[in-house]
């Protein structure tokens, strides 16, 4: 990555440029190069059902993550003041656009899933908006937050700064309608609305207002499962996974009122678990799993940390999970060196963008909370989800330009 330490002019101030974080770059290229592999280990069973060639997925994410490395290196050479904040608001605006007016597009341009129009079908690949509306997204909460809520005072009456965040409300609910209720995409909603919360700590803002929105999301979060059949569907499979063991800790009353009988059998998370048994410490070897043949379907896209697991080993899952820890912790260093407010809430939020949706599909894998169909972050196989990932990435190494990391703080 090229060294520079020039400076440039902005507003007849000298910004002094030092070199993109490296070590960001490595980490982030070192997941991309995990998934291209596995894309091809863990596809084998698809390829040979769909009839496809058996390079298939692994070409196709081969061409993807080398676009998504070269767009990291590209947009880590452009200095932040000239494409934060283009990119930021395009993403936002354009993105926000497009997925309003998917509705009503041809069935020639939208790929359908589960009756409701996801992806825009390109010639080769389809794109997932929502993807790209998420950095958006954060850029405008970022951007906004920092005009409007930074510099307000902190002690106001809750009935005021209900008010100062009544724009902010908003727009979530507009985002919630489209995401949740067009796309029928909770997890989304869900990671969007954590992201919300957190950015709000940051913001200085009260804490009456995180006890309020706290109580707010959970009463809507519950709405919304309630709103969609087969979301009732999935909190069905997943308690009887864990029933027994919960009302085993709980008195013997609470039997009578939370057990139900006769549920689906969990069987996607019933394999996940298998698949991460299987695995044991070090794995069956790589192209060696079993339960990608036919027994866990997407297991390269939604289930790919159970497949990996199972050909790797708790000791290849450890290694992707300091990984992703080191690049969170990566990009929390330098957001908390950056002296400008708006990278400084936007670096914040990609981080969580990065580890709310790797735990959110850790967890469901593993049983401990419903599936939400939310993709590994650079692991899962998916265009979209891997470009907007680096397009993210690329826009913090930008700012990570603006920051000495060498330099030690007291």
């Amino acid at each position: 990555m090229h060294s520079n330490k020039n400076q440039i002019k902005t507003n007849n101030s000298k910004i002094k440029l030092y070199e993109a974080d490296y070590l960001l770059f490595l980490l982030v290229s070192t997941l991309i190069i995990i998934s291209i592999i596995f894309s091809y280990s863990l596809s084998i069973y698809t390829v040979e059902y769909l009839e496809y060639n058996q390079f298939h997925f692994f070409i196709r994410q081969l061409l993807v993550g080398v676009l998504s490395i070269f767009i990291m290196w590209g947009l880590s050479l452009v200095p932040p003041d000239k494409i934060i904040n283009k990119v930021g608001m395009g993403l936002f605006i354009f993105f926000f656009i497009l997925m309003a007016i998917m509705p009503v597009l041809p069935s020639s341009l939208v790929t359908a899933s589960g009756g409701a129009n996801r992806w825009i079908r390109l010639p080769g690949f389809s794109l997932s908006p929502v993807e790209f509306f998420k950095i958006g997204f954060i850029y405008f909460l970022s951007w906004s937050f920092h005009r409007r809520l930074i510099e307000a005072p902190k002690k106001i009456k809750l009935k005021e700064e209900f008010k100062l965040l009544a724009p902010y409300f908003l727009s979530f609910f507009v985002v919630v309608f489209i995401i949740a209720f067009m796309q029928k995409d909770l997890g989304q909603v869900v990671l969007l609305g954590v992201i919300l919360f957190i950015l709000l700590i940051f913001a200085n803002r009260s804490y009456k207002v995180f006890v309020t929105l706290g109580v707010g999301g959970l009463v809507a979060f519950i709405g919304l499962i309630l709103a969609a059949p087969h979301r009732i569907h999935r909190i069905y499979s997943w308690w009887a996974m864990v029933q027994d063991k919960i009302l085993s800790i709980l008195p013997a009353w609470a039997d009578n009122y939370l057990r139900i009988d006769e549920l689906p059998e969990p069987y996607q998370v019933s394999h996940s678990l298998n698949a991460i048994y299987n695995g044991g410490i070090v794995g069956q070897g790589i192209s060696s799993g079993n339960i990608k043949l036919g027994f866990l379907s997407e297991v390269h896209t939604d289930f790919v940390l159970a497949g990996i697991t199972e050909e790797i080993g708790l000791v290849g899952l450890s290694f992707i999970t300091l990984i992703m820890f080191l690049i969170v912790l990566r990009i929390f260093k330098i957001s908390g060196r950056v002296k400008n407010k708006i990278y400084h809430l936007f670096t914040i939020g990609i981080a969580l963008m990065i580890i709310i949706a790797f735990l959110i599909n850790s967890y469901g894998i593993s049983g401990m909370i419903p599936i939400k169909g939310i993709a590994v972050p650079f692991l899962s196989y998916g265009g979209s989800s891997m470009l907007a990932m680096s397009l993210a990435i690329g826009l913090v190494l930008s700012i990570s330009k603006s920051v000495d990391l060498n330099k030690k703080v007291k």
